[in-house]
């Protein structure tokens, strides 16, 4: 199976989005079509004769949050198991071009607001029902049904720009016309006016209908088949069948596999602390540590001096953050469910751009690659993915590390230290504290925290560093917008399908956790997607020039770093072919030598 990193997944989340799509993240004139590549990459003599059976262990310095439904999940940890879980229409391959998956070819018609499907014939899932078209009519109807949003779905963009979602959505009509089957094997996808995206908009891992037809959108995240071992229901190449929660988590082949039956028996992921994987890498009780976080940087001369490891090392399709809340939601709007930028109240402390401007010049973002990254990384200016033409490297604000020029910025916005206790006092002469939070589990990141807590200090920002939070409840105490927080940490992996950033920074975004309402923003984000000049890449690239100018001037948000991913297996396993987003790639093919 070649997996493909769709929606942001990705907390290092998310939302895969690891996407395994990942998450799970393209048009073209008329037909694209693929072959199955198996025999390219079926086992070569060089690495010896593939040999069935065997099992290897990875590792996840994160326990899964618990949902395991491509709908619904949340993190990237999630993700880890879907990946092997469930499939696409469509995947990519190393140089991010679309190819089959579940949909053998495709065609567009000739003004491209329609692209129609030709699905696999010989699909099952993994309780030996037939894979249809209905299905994938299914997965997409659920999202844009009413109530997925107030359910705790994220994955809208998926489905707003198919036909007739707003009236769908809205409850205006019970007949979804974006997608149809024709057939049992044909499915046509429909636009509302020709899409630049539309592939990336039909990449959506796919649930089974039979499972979930009879149950409730508001209780599918609470169903059976969305949280528990044994009943989650894919068509990918392994089954995920046990778990002991927070610890370990089995995946089984399936021997019914459409691309032919596994090599591997079993797949088990532990859960570890991270500063224990280069020891038990060394010792074999790891097989590969891979998404969403790899190894430390710190470990990297220890794992390459092991000889029975072989490491991966590139650009990640992702970036750490450190987030403003600029606005939060009412109270009404959170317990209902609902994202209204009309209704949002500003955060006063941080309302002024000159103060997060001046919180950008006062990291150092070059010492924390230093230090904690030990170089492996690189400092970007804008929330687009490096390997894509859309990123700009050299007109968006550099916020290059400047002690005086945040501190100029801080006096100009009125925020100067008064009773000389070494921190600054707001406009109105009152006591000025900025909370900053963030989770437990990734090494990094918690290092990170109290580094930049000094660094904001020593600018005369007083900063109220919180205990971190398990990764699940810091999640969750995002998407309800806990009104208290100035501050967040996070990082984000990257859809590799599309450089479209509206899934997170779009004003009525669920991801848009720093909850950023910015006109111009939208409208350049619209823009930059909006047929027929959108079809030109090189004008997509300039409209996202032009927004990530934007963005480093409001800054919503200050782009950390975007770190190498440093994943690393044992050499018994064979067959191991990476993609730009991820190592897992054709999976039924790997292979261990010895079991």
């Amino acid at each position: 199976m070649k997996t493909k990193k769709g929606f942001l997944l990705s907390l290092i989340f998310i939302l895969s989005l690891s996407m395994f799509l990942a998450a799970c993240k393209g048009g073209g004139d008329s037909t694209e079509k693929g072959e199955n590549e198996k025999g390219s990459d079926s086992p070569s003599e060089e690495t010896g004769k593939a040999q069935m059976g065997g099992t290897i262990t990875g590792a996840m310095d994160t326990a899964p949050a618990g949902v395991f439904n491509p709908i619904f999940y949340t993190d990237a940890y999630e993700s880890n198991i879907l990946s092997f879980t469930h499939e696409s229409l469509v995947t990519q391959n190393e140089k991010l071009e679309f190819l089959p998956s579940l949909a053998k070819e495709w065609k567009f018609n000739d003004d491209q607001t329609e692209v129609t499907f030709t699905l696999q014939d010989n699909v099952k899932w993994h309780d030996g029902k037939p894979f249809t078209a209905n299905d994938v009519v299914f997965t997409y109807k659920s999202i844009a049904s009413p109530g997925y949003v107030e359910a705790g779905g994220v994955r809208t963009e998926y489905v707003e720009k198919l036909l007739g979602y707003e009236d769908f959505n809205s409850g205006k009509t019970d007949q979804f016309e974006g997608v149809v089957a024709q057939d049992e094997h044909t499915v046509t996808f429909k636009f509302s006016e020709p899409n630049v995206t539309a592939l990336d908009n039909a990449s959506f891992p796919i649930i089974p209908e039979h499972i979930f037809k009879d149950i409730p959108i508001k209780d599918m995240p609470k169903a059976g088949a969305t949280l528990n071992a044994g009943e989650v229901i894919g068509t990918g190449p392994f089954k995920f069948t046990k778990m002991i929660e927070g610890e370990q988590y089995i995946l089984e082949k399936n021997k019914d596999y459409w691309q032919g039956e596994p090599y591997l028996d079993q797949i088990v992921w532990k859960v570890v602390n991270q500063s224990v994987i280069v020891g038990m890498l060394e010792t074999g009780e790891l097989d590969f540590v891979a998404d969403p976080n790899g190894f430390q940087p710190a470990d990297y001369d220890s794992i390459s001096a092991l000889d029975n490891i072989e490491i991966i090392e590139q650009p990640k399709f992702g970036y750490q953050l450190m987030g403003f809340m600029v606005n939060h939601r009412t109270p009404e709007d959170v317990k209902a469910g609902v994202i209204k930028p009309e209704n949002w109240v500003p955060n006063k402390k941080i309302a002024d751009k000159r103060v997060r401007q001046a919180i950008a010049y006062a990291v150092d973002r070059e010492g924390l690659i230093k230090a904690l990254l030990h170089g492996r990384g690189a400092v970007i200016n804008a929330p687009i993915a490096t390997q894509f033409s859309a990123y700009d490297g050299e007109k968006p604000n550099q916020y290059k590390f400047n002690v005086e020029e945040a501190k100029k910025l801080l006096d100009e916005a009125g925020y100067v230290d008064k009773d000389n206790d070494g921190f600054r006092e707001d406009p109105d002469g009152k006591k000025w504290v900025l909370t900053l939070n963030y989770p437990t589990g990734n090494e990094l990141r918690m290092r990170s925290a109290p580094i930049i807590q000094e660094m904001l200090e020593a600018v005369g920002i007083k900063i109220d560093l919180r205990q971190p939070i398990e990764f699940s409840t810091y999640s969750d105490v995002l998407e309800k917008d806990s009104d208290d927080w100035d501050l967040y940490l996070l990082g984000w992996s990257l859809s590799s399908t599309d450089p479209d950033p509206s899934g997170l920074w779009g004003s009525k975004a669920a991801y848009n956790y720093g909850r950023w309402n910015n006109k111009e923003s939208d409208e350049l984000m619209k823009k930059a997607v909006q047929p027929p000049e959108a079809f030109d890449q090189a004008y997509r690239d300039q409209v996202y020039s032009d927004w990530q100018v934007l963005f480093q001037d409001d800054l919503p948000a200050l782009i950390l770093y975007a770190q190498n991913t440093l994943w690393g297996y044992n050499k018994r396993l064979q067959n191991v072919k990476p993609l730009p987003y991820s190592m897992y790639n054709d999976t039924h093919l790997w292979w261990v030598s010895s079991k």
